[in-house]
C-alpha cells in the first residue's frame, strides 16, 4: 500500500506507547516495534463472543491506523503484513471480515483474494478492498470479480469504514449463533434418535422376556396341576375307603392335605388366568361401565340375597376399550369392595367418575376394612395380601389382574384408604372415547 497511508484519513494519532516515526521517503521503518496490544495473533484470544477481523497491509503504519479506526468495536484485530501471512492466518482461524490492501509486493490484494476464495473455509468471508493507488473503475470491477463486498478509495472516512465492518461483525455473530443452535439441535435430534432406538430395543427385549416368562408360567402351571389332582384324589380315596380305620386326628390331617392341594390348584388356575389376561389381544369398542357395574353387583347380590348393601352407580359412564377385559377389571374391584365390607353393619359401595389433572378418573369406593397407606404399593402385587385368609379369604390375584388390564389400556390404577374407614380404588384408561 502507498505511504499515503490510511492513517492520514483516520484523523487521530497512534497510541502513545507506539510511536510511529517516518523514514526519509515517508514510509514507516519496519524495524520499529509497534506496541498495539494483543492484535498480532489470536493465541491469547479470550473465550468470549468476540470475532476476528483480519487487517492485511504491507505498511505497519497503515495497520496501526486501521486498528485505531476499529478498536471501538471491541473485536479481535489480527494483523497480516503480506498476502502470504494473511493466508497463513486463515489456515488456523475464521474471520468475520477481511480488510485487504490492493498494492502489496510479491502478492497483491487481488491475487490474495483469489486464493482466499479457493478455500472452502473462507470462500464466503467478506473482503473490503482498500487502495489509494488506482481509482479506475477497471480495478474496482476486478475487485468485485474476485469476491469483494466493497472497494474503498482512500482517504476514507473512519466512521464509514467502522460502520461497514460493524455490519459484518454482527452478521458473523448471528451466523455463529445459528451454527451453534443448529449443532445443538442436531445433537438433540441425534440424542433423541439414539434414545428412541435404545428404548425400542429395551421394549423389544422386555416383550421377549415377558413372553418367555408367560410361557414358562403357563407350562409350569399345567405341569403342576396333574400331581396336585392326584394328591387330592388319593387323599379323598383314603378318606372314603380307610376313613373308619383312622382316628379323628388322621382324618383331620388328610382333610388338611386336600385343602392345601385344592388351594394350590386354585392358585395355579389364578396364575393361568392372569397369564391369559396379559396375552389376550385388545379389541377397542364402546363399553358402558355403568351397565357392567350394575350387572356385577346384581350377581353378587344373587349370591348373598340376605345381605343388605347400599349401592350407588353413576349412570352413563361410557369408555373406549376392550369390553371383556374391562368387565374382568370391574368385577375384581367390585368383588373386592363387596368382600371387605362384609363386617360392616351398613355397607356401602359406590362407582363413579371424577377428574384428575383434566383426565377422567373412575373409582370404586367402599366403607369396608380399609388398609394402611404404608402398604399401598403391595396391593397390586400377585399373591400379596394385607389381611389374613381367615378374616377375608382370597388368593391375592384380583388386584394384580386389574393392574395389568388397566396398564394394557395405557392407564394407571392406585388406591387410597384408612384402616376401618374403607378404601377407594381409582383408575384411568389413557384412551379418549371414540
Amino acid at each position: 500500500m502507498s505511504s499515503r497511508s490510511v492513517g492520514q484519513a483516520v484523523g487521530r494519532v497512534a497510541p502513545t506507547d507506539s510511536v510511529i516515526q517516518p523514514v526519509g521517503d515517508g514510509t514507516v521503518d519496519p524495524e520499529l516495534e509497534l506496541s498495539t496490544g494483543p492484535t498480532d495473533g489470536v493465541a491469547d484470544r479470550p473465550t468470549d463472543d468476540r470475532v476476528n477481523i483480519l487487517l492485511v497491509d504491507d505498511q505497519p503504519a497503515n495497520l496501526v491506523a486501521l486498528e485505531a479506526m476499529l478498536e471501538d468495536l471491541g473485536q479481535n484485530l489480527v494483523r497480516a503484513e503480506s498476502g502470504r501471512e494473511a493466508l497463513k492466518r486463515l489456515l488456523s482461524d475464521d474471520f468475520a471480515v477481511i480488510l485487504l490492501d490492493v498494492k502489496m509486493p510479491e502478492m497483491d490484494g487481488f491475487e490474495t483474494a483469489e486464493l482466499i476464495r479457493q478455500r472452502d473455509r473462507s470462500r464466503h468471508t467478506p473482503i473490503l478492498f482498500l487502495t489509494a493507488a488506482d481509482t479506475s473503475q477497471t480495478q474496482a470491477v476486478r475487485g468485485y470479480a474476485v469476491g469483494a463486498v466493497d472497494y474503498l478509495i482512500k482517504p476514507v472516512v473512519p466512521e464509514f469504514v467502522r460502520s461497514k465492518v460493524a455490519v459484518f461483525v454482527e452478521l458473523a455473530k448471528k451466523n455463529e449463533l445459528l451454527r451453534r443452535q443448529a449443532a445443538l439441535l442436531a445433537q438433540s435430534e441425534q440424542a433423541a434418535l439414539e434414545l428412541a432406538e435404545t428404548r425400542a430395543e429395551l421394549v423389544r427385549d422386555l416383550e421377549h422376556k415377558n413372553r418367555e416368562l408367560e410361557s414358562f408360567s403357563y407350562a409350569v402351571s399345567h405341569d403342576l396341576r396333574a400331581p396336585l389332582r392326584r394328591i387330592d384324589s388319593f387323599s379323598r380315596a383314603i378318606l372314603e375307603s380307610q376313613g373308619r380305620r383312622l382316628d379323628d386326628e388322621g382324618r383331620k390331617f388328610l382333610s388338611r392335605v386336600r385343602e392345601a392341594s385344592q388351594q394350590m390348584a386354585q392358585l395355579i388356575d389364578d396364575v393361568l388366568y392372569l397369564s391369559r389376561v396379559t396375552r389376550s389381544d385388545l379389541r377397542d369398542q364402546d363399553v358402558d361401565l355403568s351397565e357392567v357395574a350394575e350387572l356385577v353387583v346384581s350377581r353378587l347380590q344373587e349370591g348373598q340375597p340376605n345381605r343388605r348393601m347400599e349401592v350407588k352407580i353413576r349412570p352413563g359412564v361410557v369408555v373406549t376399550g376392550d369390553g371383556q377385559l374391562l368387565k374382568i377389571a370391574l368385577e375384581n374391584l367390585l368383588q373386592n369392595a363387596w368382600k371387605f365390607t362384609g363386617h360392616q353393619a351398613e355397607p356401602r359401595i359406590e362407582f363413579g367418575v371424577t377428574q384428575t389433572s383434566g383426565e377422567p378418573t373412575y373409582f370404586i369406593r367402599d366403607n369396608g376394612a380399609g388398609f394402611e397407606m404404608t402398604y399401598a404399593a403391595r396391593l397390586f402385587g400377585p399373591f400379596q395380601r394385607l389381611h389374613s385368609q381367615q378374616e377375608f379369604p382370597g388368593n391375592g390375584i384380583g388386584l394384580a389382574t386389574v393392574q395389568r388390564i388397566i396398564h394394557r389400556h395405557g392407564g394407571k390404577v392406585w388406591a387410597e384408604g384408612l384402616v376401618g374407614q374403607g378404601a377407594t380404588f381409582y383408575f384411568t384408561l389413557g384412551r379418549a372415547r371414540s
